[in-house]
């Protein structure tokens, strides 16, 4: 309890949040690195994403290889590229991207894999070559999942980036190292409140946007199937009945005259 209260002291402390190494300066840092590696990601992980998805080959093998870095932490990476003589927020916006790409490559092929085959089919038989069918049919379909992907890494980089700190670069983290190195515990807490502040800041944001790029034609199919599902359900129900109570469907055989030998 006595660290808590020592972190929303460090909190309420109008000298915390300005000046260059302030709250305020060190989110907006914090924002602009999650950023640039969540754009970094991007123009990796989403070409090559539709491009797999679209030939409908290979994109398993794809996603599989993508997710093989996830077993190189971050912070091993963050310390290969400081032995190499990078340092500062360009290691964490390389580390970061590195760790933003599966999400994003596997959003933009599974986006694509659950467009419906008929549509595809439907597209072809008009005419559509390959490029039109991708831009004009399957990716407004894929737009959902491929949102998701996005909306999953640039969290998961939100909640990465405090690792700056470690290699001299500047993030909300600087306030937990700095916490760590002074032995002030109650400012380490005050700045893990913040990231996780501003993941959920950031989460709720993101679900909006994907709500606003989702096309209104699949929010409409969906707000349909949702009361079709439960009509469904509520009839199954009514249709069977409730289960009839064990002590009704049980003879009395109390009154029944004993058999005779």
């Amino acid at each position: 309890m006595e660290i808590l209260a020592e972190a929303f002291a460090w909190l309420n402390d109008p000298l915390n949040w300005t000046g260059r190494n302030g709250v305020l300066a060190l989110t907006w840092a914090h924002v602009v690195v999650s950023v640039q590696a969540v754009l970094l990601a991007a123009v990796v992980a989403l070409p090559v994403g539709l491009w797999l998805g679209h030939r409908g080959r290979g994109a398993t093998v794809g996603v599989v290889v993508a997710n093989t870095t996830r077993a190189l932490p971050t912070l091993a990476l963050l310390t290969l590229l400081a032995a190499s003589g990078l340092f500062g927020n360009p290691a964490t916006v390389i580390a970061c991207a590195v760790f933003a790409v599966p999400p994003l490559l596997s959003g933009a092929v599974t986006g694509l894999g659950e467009v419906d085959p008929g549509v595809r089919d439907a597209a072809r038989g008009v005419g559509m070559s390959g490029t039109r069918r991708l831009w004009s049919v399957e990716l407004p379909l894929a737009v959902p999942l491929l949102a998701a992907g996005v909306r999953t890494g640039a969290v998961q980089v939100l909640a990465t980036v405090p690792l700056a700190a470690l290699v001299g670069g500047r993030s909300l983290g600087t306030i937990v190292v700095t916490g760590f190195g002074t032995q002030r515990y109650g400012q380490v807490l005050a700045g893990g409140l913040l990231v996780a502040a501003l993941c959920l800041v950031a989460e709720g944001l993101l679900a909006l946007a994907q709500r606003a790029v989702t096309p209104a034609g699949l929010r409409s199919r969906d707000r349909a199937a949702r009361p079709t599902r439960t009509r469904r359900g509520r009839r199954r129900d009514a249709d069977h009945g409730p289960a009839a109570p064990l002590a009704a469907t049980t003879p009395d055989l109390s009154n029944e005259p004993a058999p005779s030998r």
